[in-house]
């Protein structure tokens, strides 16, 4: 082997040991998001727990890995923006502002609370980091727009992610939107989509038929990826590809986001009723350890 081979060869296996460490790490963020979800959940004995460990592994990718934002000021003006369309899974975005330092983590035990900074649906105007309120389903996207118009009206070059779901894709503002972004080219908006096919009526495909998603993203002019939410390489890889193509004037990106509800808590990724969840107070350690048994099983491999 020449010393030109073998410096491509060790420089490779850098690469690929720091790929294998950033998704170690944003893993690890991850499972410390669920873990914060379920203490969270105790509290009330109940609530959208299913739809934040689904959804973990997309904030922590966000959170640990993308967005860029100051732990110390929430309203930095170079701050990336995100925006939490699904106010009822604000119990996730929590967990995921205490694993970044805007929340402190001993503040989580608040949730839904008297007083506390952290209602059980996300309000602008109670957390620190959380940009819009939610409830009212279909109209983060629209805000997402009119804030990256706006930041590129003021030469900023920051970005703006919408986390959106899939039952947001039955409103007709969702689609306006997202025409109203091609049409700017925002190509500083990224929205990311959780598809866990679950819903407050039912399950998405029986309330209202809306695939072939990945076809009418695309027909909107957006770049669209379609990927397995819960597998970190391939979140990680679509934001990569989103943050590579990405511009003051150009396409929005979608990264549409396949995901299980209550991922990685055999106990809750089969429950029936899992749209809102109750959960008896002898199952949250059971949770827990479930958690804790799982990721440190993956880990090891």
């Amino acid at each position: 082997m020449t010393a030109t081979e073998e410096a491509r060869m060790t420089a490779t296996q850098e690469t690929v040991a720091t790929a294998a460490e950033r998704i170690h790490n944003v893993s690890a963020a991850a499972y410390r998001i669920r873990h914060h979800a379920l203490n969270m959940g105790e509290v009330q004995g109940q609530g959208y727990v299913g739809q934040a460990l689904g959804a973990a592994d997309m904030l922590a990718a966000v959170y640990a890995d993308q967005l860029r934002f100051q732990a110390a000021d929430p309203e930095w003006e170079g701050r990336d923006r995100f925006l939490l369309s699904t106010g009822h899974y604000a119990i996730g975005h929590y967990a995921a502002l205490a694993e970044a330092g805007i929340v402190p983590v001993e503040e989580l035990e608040t949730y839904g609370s008297d007083d506390s900074r952290l209602p059980m649906s996300g309000m602008s105007t109670y957390t620190p980091g959380m940009e819009i309120s939610g409830g009212s389903l279909g109209h983060g996207l629209t805000i997402a727009v009119g804030m990256a118009l706006g930041l590129r009206y003021q030469g900023s070059t920051a970005r703006v992610y919408n986390f959106l779901s899939d039952g947001e894709l039955d409103e007709g503002s969702t689609w306006e939107a997202a025409m109203g972004a091609h049409h700017h080219q925002l190509g500083n908006l990224t929205a990311m989509v959780d598809i866990n096919a679950l819903q407050a009526d039912g399950k998405t495909d029986t309330v209202l038929r809306t695939e072939p998603v990945t076809e009418k993203w695309e027909s909107f002019g957006w770049y669209t990826q379609r990927v397995d939410g819960n597998n970190m390489a391939e979140l990680l890889q679509a934001f990569d590809n989103a943050a590579a193509q990405a511009a003051a004037v150009g396409r929005p990106s979608v990264i549409l986001c396949d995901t299980k509800v209550g991922r990685g808590v055999p106990l809750l990724e089969e429950r029936e009723k899992a749209h809102f969840m109750r959960i008896e107070e002898h199952e949250w350690q059971q949770c827990r350890e479930q958690l804790t048994a799982g990721y440190e099983g993956r880990a090891s491999r």
